[in-house]
């Protein structure tokens, strides 16, 4: 039998008694080459012990395999063996039956003990030898805590930390950078955007990304245009479902906003196409409608954190809400139709009826279908069509280098009123 113990860097010593006994009974102890040495000075090290580096997983194998079927082996593996260990290959190169594992605190475990934070709600990431793409794919999704191995040879907590830039999510979230955990040399440090990665960097590192509810920017220290996707609260059951930067700029660009009038916000999400719409018109009159629970607190929130003051926030389904508007409501300058699902032909119409002279309306769509559905209600109305599709990319780490990982694609579909002079 071979006995596959996880242990933190105090090893043999700081082994319970069970496992001590296991270490002394044995015929072979494989051990990494940072521990040989604390274990061969072992005071109850027997002096017959033979003990061998388990750094190199082929010439381990090789060895266990040659023992005698009466004949004891541990293996002493960092943490847990079979979390990102030694346990995988073992198994494939022994089989099942010959090996019983023995677990010890994980890096994971590690982490979120020493940052003091329950980790069941986690979720985490390996870089080791892979694309950084499925990391940004993940922070659009907005985990609570993310822990991410990292992989030194590639970049480590930079590429990390490049990835987090290029997402936009900086101000999202607290970077902490856990150093050799377990060892003499652990350090545990959280890193703000602006400061530089410490240049005694530990190869052996981790970092922990937790979302935190900053206190806002400023508003009169954030952009006037483009804000950051990380600036705005978002419905944490749906992370990442808001419009991202590259869209949001485009659409406002697309919406021509007029210094003063009404502006429509129908499916709203967070607010961020209307409240920066705010930003560059501060005398337009916005009117915000979100059909999920909670969606005008989160508008709210959000127009604090940005500065402005909608006219109205709504929450409820956009139809119903349009028929009990305040006057001065009534008949948008412009619309943006940001939802709709089954009901968006009719949203569409009842629109198109309300719109004051000269207005226009745009409306972001995923599928051909949605515009093959909407364009004809505009034609009939006799509104001008224009039609555009947009894709952005954001750069992403590659090994040494940056690659260009691709957004999804929209359709910004737009119509305008006919003019009637």
């Amino acid at each position: 039998m071979i006995d596959v113990i996880g242990t933190d860097a105090g090893a043999p010593g700081s082994l319970p008694p069970w496992a001590q006994l296991l270490v002394k009974q044995a015929d072979l102890v494989a051990a990494p080459k940072r521990l040989l040495p604390a274990l061969q000075h072992w005071s109850a090290c027997p002096a017959a012990l033979r003990c061998i580096p388990s750094d190199n997983p082929l010439a381990l194998s090789e060895a266990l395999l040659a023992l005698e079927s009466d004949q004891r082996a541990v293996v002493l593996a960092s943490g847990d063996p079979l979390w990102f260990g030694i346990g995988r290959i073992l198994i494939e190169r022994l089989g099942r039956e010959r090996l019983r594992f023995h677990p010890g605190p994980s890096s994971l475990q590690l982490a979120f003990s020493r940052l003091g934070r329950p980790w069941q709600d986690a979720q985490w990431i390996s870089l080791h030898g892979r694309d950084p793409a499925p990391l940004a794919q993940r922070l659009q999704q907005r985990p609570s805590a993310l822990a991410v191995l990292t992989d030194p040879s590639r970049g480590g907590v930079d590429e990390v930390r490049q990835s987090l830039r290029s997402s936009g999510l900086e101000s999202a979230y607290a970077l902490w950078l856990c150093e050799s955990l377990g060892h003499s040399s652990e350090r545990v440090q959280r890193l703000n955007p602006s400061e530089a990665t410490p240049s005694d960097l530990h190869p052996l590192h981790l970092v922990v990304l937790l979302s935190e509810a900053q206190e806002a920017q400023p508003p009169d220290q954030l952009p006037l245009f483009g804000l950051e996707d990380g600036v705005f609260l978002q419905h944490s059951d749906r992370p990442g479902l808001m419009t991202k930067r590259e869209v949001r700029i485009q659409l406002l660009a697309e919406l021509n906003l007029p210094a003063q009038g009404v502006l429509w916000d129908l499916g709203a999400g967070t607010g961020s196409v209307g409240l920066e719409a705010l930003r560059l018109r501060p005398q337009l009159q916005l009117l915000c409608i979100e059909q999920r629970s909670g969606g005008s607190t989160l508008i709210a929130a959000n127009a604090r954190r940005l500065g402005v003051q909608p006219a109205a926030i709504l929450e409820g389904d956009a139809m119903d809400e349009l028929s009990n508007l305040p006057a001065e409501l009534v008949a948008p300058d412009r619309v943006l139709i940001g939802g709709g699902g089954r009901k968006r032909r009719s949203l569409l119409k009842h629109v198109i009826q309300c719109m004051a002279p000269k207005g226009e309306v745009v409306i972001p769509l995923a599928t051909l279908e949605a515009f093959a559905e909407l364009r004809p209600v505009l034609e009939a109305a006799k509104y001008s069509v224009k039609l555009s599709q947009h894709q952005a990319w954001r750069g992403q780490p590659l090994a040494d280098g940056t690659r260009l990982a691709p957004m999804n694609p929209v359709l910004i579909l737009k119509g305008s009123a006919p003019r009637l002079d």
